[in-house]
Protein backbone atom coordinates (compact mmCIF):
# COMPACT_ATOMS: atom_id res chain seq x y z
CA UNK A 1 0.00 0.00 0.00
CA UNK A 2 2.94 2.45 0.76
CA UNK A 3 4.16 2.02 -2.65
CA UNK A 4 0.60 2.95 -4.03
CA UNK A 5 0.86 5.98 -2.01
CA UNK A 6 4.50 6.96 -3.32
CA UNK A 7 3.03 6.34 -6.85
CA UNK A 8 0.35 8.48 -6.22
CA UNK A 9 2.15 11.28 -4.67
CA UNK A 10 4.71 11.37 -7.24
CA UNK A 11 1.77 12.02 -10.14
CA UNK A 12 0.61 14.83 -7.95
CA UNK A 13 3.73 16.62 -7.27
CA UNK A 14 4.47 15.71 -11.58
CA UNK A 15 1.01 16.90 -12.10
CA UNK A 16 2.12 20.01 -10.06
CA UNK A 17 5.03 21.05 -11.61
CA UNK A 18 3.39 20.40 -14.95
CA UNK A 19 0.57 22.80 -14.15
CA UNK A 20 3.20 25.59 -12.60
CA UNK A 21 5.98 25.30 -15.59
CA UNK A 22 3.10 25.09 -18.41
CA UNK A 23 2.49 22.18 -20.16
CA UNK A 24 3.80 23.78 -23.74
CA UNK A 25 7.16 24.80 -22.05
CA UNK A 26 6.86 21.03 -20.57
CA UNK A 27 6.57 19.60 -23.89
CA UNK A 28 9.46 21.92 -25.46
CA UNK A 29 11.96 22.47 -22.74
CA UNK A 30 11.33 18.85 -20.59
CA UNK A 31 9.86 16.83 -23.69
CA UNK A 32 11.69 13.71 -21.40
CA UNK A 33 9.11 13.96 -18.57
CA UNK A 34 6.10 13.85 -21.11
CA UNK A 35 8.04 10.56 -23.04
CA UNK A 36 8.91 8.69 -20.01
CA UNK A 37 5.77 8.77 -18.04
CA UNK A 38 3.12 8.99 -20.80
CA UNK A 39 4.43 7.78 -24.04
CA UNK A 40 6.70 4.84 -22.84
CA UNK A 41 3.87 3.37 -20.70
CA UNK A 42 1.34 3.96 -24.12
CA UNK A 43 4.26 2.12 -26.24
CA UNK A 44 3.67 -0.78 -24.47
CA UNK A 45 0.24 -0.85 -24.53
CA UNK A 46 0.49 -0.65 -28.34
CA UNK A 47 2.94 -3.15 -28.85
CA UNK A 48 0.13 -5.53 -26.00
CA UNK A 49 -2.51 -5.11 -28.37
CA UNK A 50 -0.54 -5.62 -31.31
CA UNK A 51 0.99 -8.92 -30.41
CA UNK A 52 -2.59 -10.34 -28.90
CA UNK A 53 -4.51 -9.58 -32.22
CA UNK A 54 -1.35 -11.49 -34.18
CA UNK A 55 -2.08 -14.03 -31.86
CA UNK A 56 -5.67 -14.30 -32.13
CA UNK A 57 -5.79 -13.69 -36.20
CA UNK A 58 -2.86 -16.89 -35.83
CA UNK A 59 -5.26 -18.77 -33.67
CA UNK A 60 -8.44 -18.15 -35.66
CA UNK A 61 -7.12 -18.81 -39.06
CA UNK A 62 -9.14 -15.52 -39.97
CA UNK A 63 -6.16 -13.52 -41.72
CA UNK A 64 -6.35 -15.57 -45.34
CA UNK A 65 -10.33 -15.62 -45.02
CA UNK A 66 -10.84 -12.17 -44.66
CA UNK A 67 -8.27 -10.70 -46.68
CA UNK A 68 -10.44 -11.40 -49.79
CA UNK A 69 -13.26 -9.19 -48.29
CA UNK A 70 -10.90 -6.66 -47.04
CA UNK A 71 -9.32 -6.38 -50.33
CA UNK A 72 -13.14 -5.97 -52.16
CA UNK A 73 -13.64 -3.02 -49.42
CA UNK A 74 -10.92 -1.27 -51.04
CA UNK A 75 -11.66 -1.82 -54.60
CA UNK A 76 -15.21 -0.24 -53.97
CA UNK A 77 -13.88 2.75 -52.12
CA UNK A 78 -11.62 3.25 -55.15
CA UNK A 79 -14.78 2.72 -57.76
CA UNK A 80 -16.66 4.94 -55.00
CA UNK A 81 -14.20 7.64 -55.94
CA UNK A 82 -14.28 7.24 -59.85
CA UNK A 83 -18.32 7.47 -59.45
CA UNK A 84 -17.39 10.96 -57.33
CA UNK A 85 -15.97 12.08 -60.68
CA UNK A 86 -11.92 11.39 -58.97
CA UNK A 87 -11.36 15.27 -58.34
CA UNK A 88 -9.11 14.48 -55.85
CA UNK A 89 -5.85 12.66 -55.28
CA UNK A 90 -6.14 9.16 -53.45
CA UNK A 91 -4.18 8.23 -50.63
CA UNK A 92 -3.81 5.56 -47.89
CA UNK A 93 -6.35 6.64 -45.45
CA UNK A 94 -3.54 5.67 -42.73
CA UNK A 95 -2.70 8.55 -40.22
CA UNK A 96 0.28 10.58 -41.25
CA UNK A 97 1.96 10.04 -37.38
CA UNK A 98 1.71 6.39 -37.76
CA UNK A 99 4.16 5.98 -40.38
CA UNK A 100 7.73 5.60 -39.15
CA UNK A 101 8.93 8.39 -41.91
CA UNK A 102 9.79 11.43 -40.08
CA UNK A 103 7.47 13.26 -43.03
CA UNK A 104 4.00 14.88 -41.99
CA UNK A 105 1.36 14.16 -44.38
CA UNK A 106 -0.37 17.30 -44.82
CA UNK A 107 -1.54 15.91 -48.05
CA UNK A 108 -3.75 12.99 -46.41
CA UNK A 109 -5.75 16.50 -45.40
CA UNK A 110 -7.21 17.18 -48.74
CA UNK A 111 -7.24 13.79 -50.72
CA UNK A 112 -9.41 11.18 -50.48
CA UNK A 113 -8.52 8.83 -48.07
CA UNK A 114 -8.67 4.57 -48.60
CA UNK A 115 -9.11 3.02 -45.86
CA UNK A 116 -6.34 0.12 -45.53
CA UNK A 117 -6.28 -2.34 -42.84
CA UNK A 118 -4.25 -4.93 -43.65
CA UNK A 119 -1.54 -5.98 -41.48
CA UNK A 120 -1.53 -9.96 -41.08
CA UNK A 121 0.79 -12.91 -42.56
CA UNK A 122 -1.60 -14.69 -44.71
CA UNK A 123 0.35 -17.83 -45.90
CA UNK A 124 3.85 -19.31 -45.00
CA UNK A 125 4.82 -21.78 -48.47
CA UNK A 126 7.67 -23.76 -47.71
CA UNK A 127 7.70 -25.62 -50.63
CA UNK A 128 8.27 -22.90 -52.71
CA UNK A 129 10.08 -21.03 -49.75
CA UNK A 130 7.90 -17.94 -49.67
CA UNK A 131 5.51 -15.78 -46.89
CA UNK A 132 2.64 -14.19 -48.22
CA UNK A 133 1.67 -10.91 -46.55
CA UNK A 134 -0.16 -8.03 -46.26
CA UNK A 135 1.57 -4.49 -46.57
CA UNK A 136 1.01 -3.20 -42.97
CA UNK A 137 2.83 -6.24 -41.32
CA UNK A 138 6.28 -4.99 -39.65
CA UNK A 139 9.44 -6.10 -39.72
CA UNK A 140 9.11 -7.21 -36.03
CA UNK A 141 5.91 -8.74 -36.74
CA UNK A 142 7.24 -11.45 -39.13
CA UNK A 143 10.53 -12.21 -37.63
CA UNK A 144 8.47 -13.38 -34.73
CA UNK A 145 6.19 -15.32 -36.63
CA UNK A 146 8.72 -17.21 -39.08
CA UNK A 147 11.40 -17.66 -36.61
CA UNK A 148 9.73 -20.40 -34.88
CA UNK A 149 9.10 -21.89 -38.17
CA UNK A 150 12.65 -22.69 -39.05
CA UNK A 151 12.56 -19.63 -41.62
CA UNK A 152 13.56 -16.29 -42.13
CA UNK A 153 13.25 -12.81 -44.50
CA UNK A 154 16.83 -12.63 -46.46
CA UNK A 155 16.87 -9.26 -45.86
CA UNK A 156 15.23 -7.62 -42.47
CA UNK A 157 15.75 -4.11 -41.76
CA UNK A 158 16.12 -3.63 -38.37
CA UNK A 159 13.45 -1.21 -36.72
CA UNK A 160 10.52 -3.35 -35.44
CA UNK A 161 8.31 -0.72 -36.88
CA UNK A 162 9.23 -0.79 -40.48
CA UNK A 163 6.28 -2.68 -42.55
CA UNK A 164 6.32 -3.97 -45.70
CA UNK A 165 4.72 -1.99 -48.00
CA UNK A 166 6.49 0.83 -46.49
CA UNK A 167 9.98 -1.27 -47.72
CA UNK A 168 8.70 -2.07 -51.05
CA UNK A 169 7.86 1.32 -52.07
CA UNK A 170 10.46 3.39 -50.29
CA UNK A 171 13.70 1.87 -49.72
CA UNK A 172 14.79 -1.50 -47.51
CA UNK A 173 17.91 -2.45 -46.86
CA UNK A 174 19.35 -5.01 -44.27
CA UNK A 175 23.54 -5.82 -43.71
CA UNK A 176 22.76 -8.87 -45.69
CA UNK A 177 21.83 -6.84 -48.71
CA UNK A 178 25.27 -7.07 -50.03
CA UNK A 179 24.45 -10.95 -51.11
CA UNK A 180 20.64 -10.44 -51.94
CA UNK A 181 19.93 -6.73 -52.79
CA UNK A 182 17.28 -4.28 -51.70
CA UNK A 183 14.13 -5.33 -49.80
CA UNK A 184 12.37 -5.04 -52.89
CA UNK A 185 14.57 -7.41 -54.73
CA UNK A 186 13.73 -10.35 -52.22
CA UNK A 187 10.04 -9.80 -53.83
CA UNK A 188 8.70 -12.23 -55.94
CA UNK A 189 5.18 -11.00 -56.32
CA UNK A 190 2.79 -8.10 -55.62
CA UNK A 191 -0.83 -7.48 -55.63
CA UNK A 192 -2.43 -4.18 -56.00
CA UNK A 193 -5.63 -2.54 -56.48
CA UNK A 194 -5.04 -0.04 -59.38
CA UNK A 195 -7.03 3.62 -59.98
CA UNK A 196 -9.78 1.63 -62.01
CA UNK A 197 -10.54 -0.43 -59.03
CA UNK A 198 -8.90 -3.20 -60.52
CA UNK A 199 -7.12 -5.81 -58.72
CA UNK A 200 -4.15 -7.68 -60.56
CA UNK A 201 -1.24 -9.45 -59.31
CA UNK A 202 2.41 -8.52 -60.57
CA UNK A 203 5.68 -10.55 -61.05
CA UNK A 204 8.73 -11.26 -62.97
CA UNK A 205 6.93 -13.27 -65.86
CA UNK A 206 3.28 -11.40 -65.17
CA UNK A 207 2.83 -7.96 -65.40
CA UNK A 208 6.45 -7.39 -65.52
CA UNK A 209 6.58 -3.72 -66.51
CA UNK A 210 4.38 -3.39 -63.16
CA UNK A 211 6.24 -5.20 -60.90
CA UNK A 212 9.41 -3.61 -61.78
CA UNK A 213 8.03 -0.04 -61.81
CA UNK A 214 6.04 -0.50 -58.10
CA UNK A 215 9.42 -0.45 -55.84
CA UNK A 216 10.63 3.41 -55.15
CA UNK A 217 7.05 4.24 -56.58
CA UNK A 218 5.69 5.82 -53.43
CA UNK A 219 2.25 4.71 -53.95
CA UNK A 220 1.67 6.51 -57.09
CA UNK A 221 0.67 3.39 -58.92
CA UNK A 222 -1.83 1.79 -56.79
CA UNK A 223 -2.26 0.43 -53.26
CA UNK A 224 -0.48 -2.38 -52.47
CA UNK A 225 -2.72 -5.31 -50.96
CA UNK A 226 -0.04 -8.30 -50.75
CA UNK A 227 2.80 -8.99 -51.27
CA UNK A 228 5.33 -12.30 -51.80
CA UNK A 229 8.78 -12.68 -49.94
CA UNK A 230 11.31 -14.95 -50.61
CA UNK A 231 12.88 -17.44 -47.15
CA UNK A 232 15.51 -18.52 -46.27
CA UNK A 233 16.52 -20.85 -43.16
CA UNK A 234 16.58 -19.14 -40.10
CA UNK A 235 19.85 -20.24 -37.70
CA UNK A 236 20.46 -19.33 -34.05
CA UNK A 237 23.05 -16.76 -33.94
CA UNK A 238 24.84 -14.40 -35.77
CA UNK A 239 28.43 -15.49 -35.18
CA UNK A 240 29.59 -11.26 -35.28
CA UNK A 241 33.03 -9.97 -35.53
CA UNK A 242 34.25 -6.62 -34.61
CA UNK A 243 37.40 -4.37 -36.10
CA UNK A 244 37.95 -1.08 -35.00
CA UNK A 245 39.53 0.65 -37.73
CA UNK A 246 41.33 4.42 -38.12
CA UNK A 247 42.35 6.48 -40.36
CA UNK A 248 39.22 7.13 -43.79
CA UNK A 249 41.09 5.28 -46.32
CA UNK A 250 41.57 2.30 -44.41
CA UNK A 251 38.27 2.40 -43.45
CA UNK A 252 37.02 2.22 -47.05
CA UNK A 253 39.30 -0.20 -47.87
CA UNK A 254 38.50 -2.53 -45.43
CA UNK A 255 34.62 -2.00 -45.94
CA UNK A 256 34.80 -2.54 -49.46
CA UNK A 257 36.91 -5.77 -49.14
CA UNK A 258 34.51 -7.26 -46.39
CA UNK A 259 31.31 -6.68 -49.09
CA UNK A 260 32.94 -8.38 -51.77
CA UNK A 261 32.83 -11.59 -49.46
CA UNK A 262 30.06 -13.26 -50.35
CA UNK A 263 30.93 -15.77 -47.44
CA UNK A 264 30.05 -12.74 -45.27
CA UNK A 265 26.54 -13.33 -44.16
CA UNK A 266 26.63 -9.67 -43.09
CA UNK A 267 28.60 -7.03 -42.89
CA UNK A 268 27.65 -3.16 -41.29
CA UNK A 269 29.98 -0.51 -40.64
CA UNK A 270 29.60 2.17 -38.03
CA UNK A 271 31.84 5.56 -38.02
CA UNK A 272 32.51 7.33 -35.05
CA UNK A 273 34.31 9.96 -36.95
CA UNK A 274 35.89 10.60 -39.75
CA UNK A 275 38.82 8.31 -39.32
CA UNK A 276 37.26 6.49 -36.88
CA UNK A 277 34.86 2.88 -36.93
CA UNK A 278 34.31 -0.33 -36.26
CA UNK A 279 33.70 -2.41 -39.27
CA UNK A 280 31.38 -5.71 -38.45
CA UNK A 281 31.35 -8.97 -40.53
CA UNK A 282 28.66 -12.12 -39.41
CA UNK A 283 28.05 -15.44 -40.62
CA UNK A 284 24.90 -17.38 -39.33
CA UNK A 285 25.53 -20.52 -37.39
CA UNK A 286 23.26 -23.03 -34.91
CA UNK A 287 26.60 -23.43 -32.67
CA UNK A 288 28.26 -21.09 -29.99
CA UNK A 289 30.37 -20.52 -27.47
CA UNK A 290 28.46 -20.52 -24.39
CA UNK A 291 30.84 -17.76 -23.12
CA UNK A 292 30.55 -15.70 -26.10
CA UNK A 293 27.19 -15.37 -26.50
CA UNK A 294 25.49 -11.72 -26.19
CA UNK A 295 21.65 -11.45 -26.19
CA UNK A 296 21.74 -8.06 -27.34
CA UNK A 297 18.36 -7.37 -27.40
CA UNK A 298 17.47 -7.81 -23.70
CA UNK A 299 15.98 -4.61 -22.33
CA UNK A 300 18.89 -3.87 -19.75
CA UNK A 301 21.81 -4.44 -22.45
CA UNK A 302 23.54 -0.99 -23.56
CA UNK A 303 22.48 0.16 -26.89
CA UNK A 304 24.03 -1.82 -29.54
CA UNK A 305 26.28 1.35 -31.02
CA UNK A 306 27.40 1.98 -27.72
CA UNK A 307 28.78 -1.54 -27.20
CA UNK A 308 30.04 -1.10 -30.45
CA UNK A 309 32.05 1.58 -29.96
CA UNK A 310 33.73 0.02 -26.70
CA UNK A 311 36.06 -1.95 -29.17
CA UNK A 312 37.25 1.24 -30.76
CA UNK A 313 37.99 2.70 -27.11
CA UNK A 314 39.01 -0.52 -26.48
CA UNK A 315 41.06 -0.74 -29.73
CA UNK A 316 40.31 -4.51 -29.84
CA UNK A 317 38.84 -6.80 -31.90
CA UNK A 318 36.18 -9.34 -30.93
CA UNK A 319 33.99 -11.80 -31.37
CA UNK A 320 30.36 -12.50 -30.05
CA UNK A 321 27.21 -15.12 -30.55
CA UNK A 322 23.81 -13.10 -30.90
CA UNK A 323 21.01 -14.84 -31.21
CA UNK A 324 19.56 -14.16 -34.57
CA UNK A 325 16.23 -12.07 -33.71
CA UNK A 326 18.34 -9.87 -31.62
CA UNK A 327 20.73 -9.18 -34.47
CA UNK A 328 17.95 -8.48 -37.04
CA UNK A 329 16.61 -5.90 -34.35
CA UNK A 330 19.79 -4.50 -33.01
CA UNK A 331 19.65 -0.92 -33.41
CA UNK A 332 15.46 -0.86 -32.51
CA UNK A 333 15.56 -0.21 -28.59
CA UNK A 334 17.54 2.95 -29.58
CA UNK A 335 16.36 3.87 -33.28
CA UNK A 336 19.68 3.45 -33.79
CA UNK A 337 21.45 6.91 -31.98
CA UNK A 338 18.33 8.93 -32.24
CA UNK A 339 17.32 8.09 -28.92
CA UNK A 340 20.80 9.76 -27.73
CA UNK A 341 21.39 12.58 -30.34
CA UNK A 342 17.88 13.93 -29.87
CA UNK A 343 18.31 15.23 -26.20
CA UNK A 344 14.64 15.97 -26.03
CA UNK A 345 13.90 12.57 -25.82
CA UNK A 346 15.24 10.03 -22.92
CA UNK A 347 18.82 11.79 -22.54
CA UNK A 348 19.62 9.18 -19.80
CA UNK A 349 18.42 6.51 -22.07
CA UNK A 350 21.29 4.46 -22.07
CA UNK A 351 21.98 4.62 -18.16
CA UNK A 352 22.24 1.35 -16.85
CA UNK A 353 20.28 2.53 -13.85
CA UNK A 354 17.64 3.48 -15.90
CA UNK A 355 17.71 0.29 -18.42
CA UNK A 356 17.76 -2.08 -15.81
CA UNK A 357 14.66 0.32 -14.30
CA UNK A 358 12.72 1.40 -17.36
CA UNK A 359 14.57 -0.64 -20.30
CA UNK A 360 11.34 -2.64 -20.92
CA UNK A 361 9.02 -0.10 -22.33
CA UNK A 362 11.95 1.63 -25.04
CA UNK A 363 11.70 2.65 -27.45
CA UNK A 364 8.94 4.66 -27.43
CA UNK A 365 6.50 4.61 -30.58
CA UNK A 366 7.92 6.61 -33.18
CA UNK A 367 4.41 7.44 -34.32
CA UNK A 368 3.41 8.46 -30.84
CA UNK A 369 6.86 11.01 -30.68
CA UNK A 370 5.71 12.61 -34.14
CA UNK A 371 1.81 12.51 -33.07
CA UNK A 372 2.92 14.71 -29.82
CA UNK A 373 5.87 16.93 -30.99
CA UNK A 374 3.86 19.56 -31.30
CA UNK A 375 4.63 22.40 -34.22
CA UNK A 376 7.44 24.11 -32.41
CA UNK A 377 10.00 20.87 -32.18
CA UNK A 378 8.87 19.65 -35.99
CA UNK A 379 10.18 23.36 -37.03
CA UNK A 380 13.17 22.65 -34.66
CA UNK A 381 14.11 19.31 -36.21
CA UNK A 382 13.17 20.51 -39.88
CA UNK A 383 15.99 22.96 -39.35
CA UNK A 384 18.57 21.27 -36.97
CA UNK A 385 17.89 17.19 -37.37
CA UNK A 386 19.01 15.25 -40.27
CA UNK A 387 17.91 11.26 -41.20
CA UNK A 388 19.50 11.02 -44.73
CA UNK A 389 20.23 8.17 -45.86
CA UNK A 390 23.05 8.32 -49.15
CA UNK A 391 23.35 5.24 -51.90
CA UNK A 392 26.18 5.78 -54.20
CA UNK A 393 28.54 2.65 -56.07
CA UNK A 394 31.16 2.02 -53.45
CA UNK A 395 33.88 3.30 -55.67
CA UNK A 396 32.52 6.39 -54.45
CA UNK A 397 32.46 5.92 -50.83
CA UNK A 398 35.63 7.40 -49.20
CA UNK A 399 34.53 10.89 -51.52
CA UNK A 400 31.23 11.14 -50.14
CA UNK A 401 31.73 10.57 -46.62
CA UNK A 402 33.93 13.54 -47.17
CA UNK A 403 31.08 15.47 -48.23
CA UNK A 404 29.09 14.08 -45.76
CA UNK A 405 31.50 15.28 -43.12
CA UNK A 406 32.09 18.76 -44.86
CA UNK A 407 27.84 19.42 -45.32
CA UNK A 408 27.01 17.86 -42.21
CA UNK A 409 29.21 16.34 -40.03
CA UNK A 410 27.06 13.94 -38.02
CA UNK A 411 28.35 11.07 -36.14
CA UNK A 412 28.28 8.24 -35.40
CA UNK A 413 27.59 7.57 -39.55
CA UNK A 414 25.75 3.91 -40.63
CA UNK A 415 27.53 2.01 -43.31
CA UNK A 416 25.41 -0.76 -45.27
CA UNK A 417 26.67 -2.70 -48.58
CA UNK A 418 24.07 -3.56 -51.02
CA UNK A 419 24.25 -4.99 -54.45
CA UNK A 420 22.24 -3.17 -57.06
CA UNK A 421 21.44 -5.81 -59.93
CA UNK A 422 20.58 -4.71 -63.23
CA UNK A 423 17.05 -5.02 -63.30
CA UNK A 424 14.17 -2.76 -65.14
CA UNK A 425 12.70 0.17 -63.05
CA UNK A 426 13.65 3.34 -61.28
CA UNK A 427 16.53 2.16 -59.80
CA UNK A 428 19.36 0.05 -61.45
CA UNK A 429 23.47 0.75 -61.86
CA UNK A 430 24.70 3.33 -64.33
CA UNK A 431 26.03 0.58 -66.15
CA UNK A 432 24.92 -3.34 -67.65
CA UNK A 433 25.53 -5.43 -64.73
CA UNK A 434 24.93 -5.37 -60.93
CA UNK A 435 27.13 -2.89 -59.05
CA UNK A 436 27.87 -2.95 -55.26
CA UNK A 437 26.90 0.24 -53.95
CA UNK A 438 26.73 1.44 -50.23
CA UNK A 439 23.83 3.47 -47.98
CA UNK A 440 25.56 5.91 -45.68
CA UNK A 441 23.16 6.66 -42.95
CA UNK A 442 23.46 10.02 -41.28
CA UNK A 443 20.64 10.63 -38.55
CA UNK A 444 21.01 13.67 -36.01
CA UNK A 445 22.34 17.13 -35.14
CA UNK A 446 24.70 18.61 -38.14
CA UNK A 447 27.09 19.81 -36.28
CA UNK A 448 28.69 22.06 -39.56
CA UNK A 449 29.14 25.65 -39.65
CA UNK A 450 27.85 25.97 -43.00
CA UNK A 451 24.74 23.53 -42.69
CA UNK A 452 21.61 25.17 -43.47
CA UNK A 453 18.91 22.66 -43.68
CA UNK A 454 17.26 23.18 -47.51
CA UNK A 455 20.49 24.49 -49.05
CA UNK A 456 22.61 21.96 -47.59
CA UNK A 457 20.60 18.95 -48.99
CA UNK A 458 19.90 20.30 -52.30
CA UNK A 459 24.02 20.51 -52.66
CA UNK A 460 24.16 16.77 -51.14
CA UNK A 461 21.24 15.48 -53.52
CA UNK A 462 23.36 17.28 -56.35
CA UNK A 463 26.47 15.69 -55.30
CA UNK A 464 24.77 11.94 -55.07
CA UNK A 465 23.89 12.64 -59.11
CA UNK A 466 27.09 13.37 -59.70
CA UNK A 467 28.48 10.22 -58.60
CA UNK A 468 25.20 8.04 -59.88
CA UNK A 469 23.63 7.84 -56.74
Amino acid sequence: MSALWSVGAGLLLLLLWVRHRGLEAVLVHHRWVFVCFFLMPLSILFDIYYHLRAWAVWRLHSAPRQHAQRVRHIQEQVREWKKEGSRRYMCTGRPGWLTVSLRVGKYKKTHKNIMINLMDVLEVDSERQVVRVEPLVTMGQLTAYLNPMGWTIPVVPELDDLTVGGLIMGTGIESSSHIYGLFQHTCVAYELVLADGSLVRCSPTENSDLFYAVPWSCGTLGFLVAAEIKMVPAKKFVKIHYEPVRGLQKICEKFTEESKKKENSFVEGLMYSLDEAVIMTGVLTDEAEQSKINRIGNYYKPWFFKHVEKYLKADRTGVEYIPSRHYYHRHTRSIFWELQVRSDIIPFGNNPVFRYLFGWMVPPKISLLKLTQGEAIRKLYEQHHVVQDMLVPIKSLEKSIQTFHVDLNVYPIWLCPFILPNNPGMVHPKGNEAELYVDIGAYGEPKSKQFEARASMRQMEKFVRSVHG
